[in-house]
This record gives C-alpha cells, structure tokens and sequence, in this order.
C-alpha cells in the first residue's frame, strides 16, 4: 500500500470516527432508560432508528464523494439533513444522545466548502437543535441524564436551556474543524505527492539534458571538424590530390575518434565523475522524496577507483528508483591500502522485487569484474537492501 492510498484510509477512519461515535450514543440514549425502567418512546424511537440508518449510509456516501474530489453532492447533504433533523427531533435532541445526528451531519456537510458557508451552519445547526430541544416529549422519558438521575427534566427550565445551549455550541464550533483540518491534511499530501512526481520527472529530465549536452560536447567537435574537411577534400580532389588525401586520412582519424568516444559514452565506459555522479543522484533521490546520505573518505580516491564506483552508484541508484519504494538511501565509501569499498543501503524492497534484481546487476558485476572487483546485493532486513561492491587495490591499468 503506497503513502498516498494509506494517507486516504486514515482520512476515512477519522471522518467514520463520528459515524460510530453517534451510534454509540443512541445506543446509550435508548438501553440506558430501559434499564432504568422509564422508557415508553417505542412510537419514536422506531422511525428515529430508521432514518438514522439511511442517514449513515448516506453519510458515508458523502464522505467518499468528497474525498475522491468528484463533486460536492449537495442533494445528497440536502437529503441527509432531512434525515438527521428526522431522526433527532423524534429521538431526543439531547447532545450526548440523538441530538448528534445532528452534529454529525454538520461534520460531513461543512467539508470542502468556504468558511463563511461553515458558519452559516454552524449558526442554523446550533439553532435548530435548540429548537428541536424543546419538544414537548424532550423529557426525562428518553433522556440520558433523566434515565440516571430518576429525574425528569422541564425541556423549558433555564437549566435545561443552559445544558442544551452550552453543549451544542461547544460541539457546533469543534466538529467542522476537526474533520475539515484532517481533510485539508489529505489534500496536501496528495499535493505533496504530485509536487514529487513532478520534481521527479524534473530531474530525470535534467539527467537526460545532462547526458545529451556531454553527448555533444564529447563528439559535437569531430563531427564539425569531420564536416569542414570533407568539404575541403572535395574542393582538392581536382586541384591537389595529395591534400585531399591527407585530409581525407584526417577525416578518418576523426571518424575513428568520433566513433570510439560515442561508444564510451552510450556504454558507460566514458571517465566519470564520481563528484558530479554523486550530486547527481542525490539529487534525483531526494526530487523523489528519498534521504540521501553520502559519506566519502577525507583522502582523495586512489586512481582508477571513482570511475569504477562513479557506474556503480549510478546503477545502484537506479535499482532504487526503479525497484523500491525506499524512504532514505545511505552511500558510503571508503578505502585502506588493499581494498576500496562502496556500499548503498536502502528501504523499501520487497522480497520479490529483490529476487529480479539480479540481472540489473549483471553490467555492474561485469565492470567491477574486469578490474578484479566484486559486488553483491541482498536483503539485510525485511525492508532494507544493501549492495557492497569491493575492489582490490591497486587497480592495474
């Protein structure tokens, strides 16, 4: 399961969180006064059950809807408020009871909308469950408090006012935001996971111009020069065959030059910079949301020893990108008199995705090979993977 995907379904489990909060509360508001013996509501209590249950379905139908930025649904929110205002005016608007059918419906209907609209509700809802308090069944029959105290409660009485006006105030201004900021939460992480991709493919494309303008620079003065003495050549094939031949021989000096440095360039066999390579990679790594941690030796390399490395860190990097899904990558080099060694460690890598990379390994193994190096690749942990290449020092040639 990727971040992005595991971000959503948290998202959903708070959202969900105040669904099962007001069916934890109903289920209080009707057992309590049974077992207290002054239940006598099953005339209300019935329908209230019903339209509570079409509301939830209705309610998480919402959720989705936002969530997945379709659409804002507002028949559906208009449909749910009837539904909310249904079950808590016969069930009891009692705030820790069916008066948060209510609330709950103002945490789903509040998301993705402006603030003024927010408050607007915030308003309407705070008044219509007052309203709603003073039914005239509002009494000690169903309500919580009435159930534990043997009581029955005056819904007209100041204290009853002052309960009633207190709690739903105090839910009115709390539920909306809570549940707005934890999707505004979702949405920046689905931002901040496109801004990766992005920068992802920002520096994939930087490589690539990299790559392209040393391409050029590499075989972009033959070609001019091979161009300008054939030209020449051809001017002197009538007037001095000598010169012609020679630039001609020229020419394919050139050519031989040309051809040699394109291969070294397209198989990886051209002196790299382990420097540039390493900024380069990391880079790229942290454009994909990957730490990076380089750790290089204080002492100059001993010669022949970058470039080897310089092609490793390169592939090695590019296993990581292309098989993982790694959260930080650690590069260390070090070296004493008889061997020099590099070793990449990384997060992210199923067993599985670790058993095909085997033949990605094969041309670092062949290059560390011709300098009589070695490289091995494997899981360490369940989640982690480490590449150690070694090569004996010194290098011949």
């Amino acid at each position: 399961m990727d971040t992005i995907e595991q971000a959503r379904r948290t998202t959903w489990r708070v959202l969900v969180v105040n669904v099962v909060a007001m069916w934890v509360l109903i289920a209080v508001s009707v057992l309590t006064p049974l077992w207290a013996g002054r239940f006598d509501g099953w005339w209300r209590i019935g329908p209230a059950l019903a339209a509570a249950v079409c509301f939830t379905w209705l309610c998480i139908r919402i959720m989705s809807l936002i969530l997945d930025r379709r659409h804002y649904p507002t028949k559906q929110v208009a449909v749910a408020a009837v539904l909310a205002v249904f079950a808590t005016g016969l069930g009891g608007a009692d705030p820790f009871g069916w008066g948060f059918v209510a609330l709950c419906w103002l945490g789903v209907a509040t998301l993705e909308i402006p603030k003024r609209a927010v408050r607007l509700l915030q308003a309407g809802t705070f008044v219509l469950c007052l309203g709603l308090s003073t039914l005239p069944w509002q009494t000690g029959t169903l309500g919580v408090r009435a159930a534990l105290t043997g009581m029955d409660v005056d819904p007209a009485g100041w204290q009853s006012l002052t309960y009633h006006v207190l709690a739903f105030g105090l839910f009115c201004l709390i539920v909306p935001p809570s549940n707005r900021i934890w999707v505004w939460i979702w949405r920046l992480a689905v931002e901040a996971h496109r801004g990766r991709e992005a920068h992802t493919r920002l520096a994939l494309a930087e490589e690539r111009l990299r790559f392209a303008r040393d391409l050029h620079d590499l075989v972009g003065h033959q070609l001019s020069a091979i161009a300008v003495k054939t030209e020449l050549a051809v001017r002197l094939s009538d007037v001095d065959t000598g010169r012609a031949k020679d630039e001609m021989a020229e020419v394919n000096r050139l050519t031989r030059k040309a051809l040699k440095e394109l291969r070294e360039a397209v198989r990886g066999y051209r002196e790299l910079d382990l420097a540039a390579e390493l900024n380069s990679v990391k880079g790229v790594l942290e454009a994909a949301g990957v730490r990076c941690e380089v750790r290089l030796p204080y002492r100059e390399l001993p010669a022949g020893v970058a470039p080897v490395f310089a092609y490793a860190v390169r592939e090695a990097v590019t296993n990581v990108l292309k098989h993982s899904t790694a959260s930080f990558c650690d590069i260390t080099i070090r070296f004493t008199e008889k061997e020099a060694e590099l070793t990449v460690r990384n997060d992210g890598v199923a067993r599985r995705q670790a058993d095909d990379l085997g033949s990605g390994l094969t041309g670092m193994s062949e290059r560390l090979g011709a300098v009589g190096g070695t490289v091995k690749a494997r899981l360490v942990e369940d989640r982690e993977f480490l590449l150690h290449a070694v090569v004996s020092l010194p290098i011949d040639g």
